[in-house]
Parts: C-alpha cells; sequence; structure tokens
C-alpha cells in the first residue's frame, strides 16, 4: 500500500469517526433539551461529513491537499467561539476528539500549532467560568492528551520516514539503493521527453573487488566503498543521484546533461578515484561507462543495459578507463 492510500484511509476513517461522535452528542444534546449544543453538534458533524468527501475527491493529493488545514481550522474555531459564549457543561470534553483529529490528518507541526491554540483558548475559557480546581483538573487532561497523541505521531512519522530511508537507502555506503534508481531513473526520463533537455547515466565499476576482500576482508571492502561513495559526493553535482548497485559497482544519474558533460563528468570522477590513496588499500582500478538518452529510450533497461555494456567495454580496454557508448540521437 502506497504512502498516498494509506493517509488516504487514515483521514477516512479518522473524519467518519469523529462524524459519528460529535453525531451521537448532537443526539444527546437533542434528546435533553440543550438546543444550543445540538445545533453546535450537528454543524460539526457536517464539516466532518464535508472532510470525508474532501478526502474521497483528493485521494491522489493527500500529501499535499490544502483543505484539510481549512476544514479542521473551522471546526477548531466553531469549538472555541461556543466555549467563550455558551454557558454549557462538560463542551471543553469536545475538544479531545479534535486534538486527534489536528494530529492526525495534517502534518506535525500544523497539528500542534492548531492544537496548543485550541488547548490555550479553551483553558482560558474555564479558568474564567468554573472553579479554578475544575478547570485546571479539566486543561490538565487537554494537555496531557495532546502530549501524548502529539509523542505517538512525532514517533509514528519517525519510524515511517526511517523506514523509508532504509528502503532507498544502501546502509553501508549512504548513496541510494537499486531498488530506488528505476524509480527515479524512469521519472527523469519522462522529464527528458517532456521538456526536451539531455539526460547521460554512468555505471561505475571496482576493479578487483574480489582481490580486495580476500586481502582486506569483507569490512575493508565496505570501508573502501564507503569512503569511494563520499568522494563521489564531493565530485557530483547538486541535482545528480548515485546509487549502489551491489559491493563492487555504482550508477549516477546526470539530468540536463549531455553527451560532452558526462564525458566530462566521467573523466574528473575516473582521476578522483585512481589518483586517490585510499586508507588500507591504497590505489585502485576503476572502470567508467557512460551514454546519454537517445531518441528511443522511453524505458530504463535501455539506458541502463546500455551504460553497464559500456562500463564492461572500458574494463577490456584496459583499467582505469572510461567508455562512452551513444544512443541514437534525440530528434528535436
Amino acid at each position: 500500500m502506497t504512502e498516498t492510500r494509506l493517509r488516504t484511509w487514515t483521514h477516512s476513517a479518522a473524519y467518519a469517526l469523529a462524524a459519528v461522535f460529535i453525531g451521537a452528542l448532537a443526539l444527546q444534546n437533542l434528546r435533553y433539551g440543550f438546543y444550543p449544543l445540538f445545533y453546535l453538534a450537528s454543524m460539526m458533524a457536517t464539516v466532518l461529513f464535508v472532510g470525508l468527501i474532501y478526502t474521497l475527491i483528493s485521494r491522489r493529493q493527500q500529501l499535499s491537499a490544502p483543505g484539510h488545514l481549512i476544514i479542521l481550522s473551522l471546526l477548531n474555531a466553531g469549538l472555541v467561539i461556543s466555549s467563550l459564549t455558551l454557558e454549557a457543561p462538560g463542551i471543553s470534553h469536545w475538544a479531545m476528539p479534535l486534538l486527534v483529529l489536528n494530529l492526525t490528518i495534517l502534518p506535525l507541526r500544523r497539528g500542534l500549532g492548531l492544537s496548543a491554540l485550541l488547548v490555550a483558548t479553551v483553558s482560558m475559557s474555564l479558568l474564567f467560568r468554573h472553579p479554578f480546581a475544575d478547570a485546571m483538573i479539566s486543561s490538565s487532561g487537554l494537555g496531557l492528551m495532546l502530549a501524548v497523541v502529539g509523542l505517538y505521531i512525532w514517533g509514528y512519522d519517525y519510524m515511517a520516514q526511517s523506514a523509508q530511508n532504509l528502503s532507498t537507502t544502501d546502509p553501508i555506503t549512504g548513496a541510494h539503493n537499486a531498488r530506488f534508481l528505476d524509480e527515479t531513473l524512469q521519472k527523469e526520463i519522462s522529464r527528458a521527453i517532456a521538456t526536451g533537455h539531455p539526460l547521460s547515466v554512468a555505471s561505475i565499476g571496482l576493479s578487483h573487488a574480489e582481490e580486495i576482500r580476500d586481502l582486506h576482508g569483507k569490512a575493508g571492502l565496505q570501508n573502501l566503498l564507503k569512503n569511494m561513495t563520499e568522494r563521489l559526493f564531493e565530485t557530483i553535482r547538486t541535482g545528480d543521484t548515485l546509487y549502489t548497485i551491489n559491493e563492487s559497482e555504482f550508477f549516477l544519474i546526470l539530468p540536463f546533461t549531455p553527451e560532452e558533460g558526462v564525458r566530462v563528468i566521467a573523466e574528473r570522477i575516473r582521476r578522483n578515484l585512481i589518483e586517490h590513496d585510499w586508507p588500507e588499500v591504497g590505489k585502485i582500478s576503476v572502470s567508467l561507462g557512460c551514454t546519454t538518452r537517445g531518441n528511443g529510450d522511453t524505458s530504463t533497461y535501455s539506458l541502463r543495459s546500455r551504460a553497464t555494456n559500456a562500463m564492461e567495454e572500458a574494463n577490456t580496454r584496459g583499467a582505469n578507463s572510461a567508455w562512452f557508448s551513444p544512443g541514437e540521437p534525440v530528434k528535436a
């Protein structure tokens, strides 16, 4: 399940449960004759139902849908105004589902800001309208709930971000992993087709990786790859992305880079890698293959395979070589 779909389900469930809860409050207040609270609950339930409909309509843009902030701001404002104007016992308890809703649907900072404003305003209303001890108990309960839910949402966001980083980042080198390569490369190909800008890729292979492992162990090879990654990050430009393919290969995506540019970048990378004196290992040998998107390159397979073949061609021509493999020229 994608993050967008997960958020759609989560937001829909939150709006629906809150609407049911507020709807039950409306019926209860109607039953006991508290008509102002009945009207308030009815309006809040209607707004929550609108939020549910909005979630379903904008299900493909849940990560950037701005309507949630407007809907929740209306709900919070309505409750704040009611707490200041209505002489109704227990209305402060209505803030609890709104606190959960704010933090569940909105980004953490916005949710905390809106919820803190709600708690502060309701607490001030309680202090003016109720005995100090009762007001402090209710305010402390709201503050405690805000803290607990906020910490839970923060922990969830942290774990989700960590899981996303693990799924796209190689744990040894810190570069992106092969799983993330095809997704990013396909996006860059689509952008290059739409804009007409050039796109180049490069494959970098570490020669004699097995011998390095035999001489320096697995830890020695991993330290070398990590150090190579750091040096590659220092060499490539902002906007270029680096990937670790396996224990001896790297891959570069170079947007807005024509043939002349990728040739220059490949030569600079080659010299930086082979001229550096690496800890424990000393000098190393690398082979580089690069290519530029041609008119027929509409998928990742053709670009990746051509760059890999160019790297293998460079390796057959001798250590520390770079080879460019042309594709079909892009037609204007």
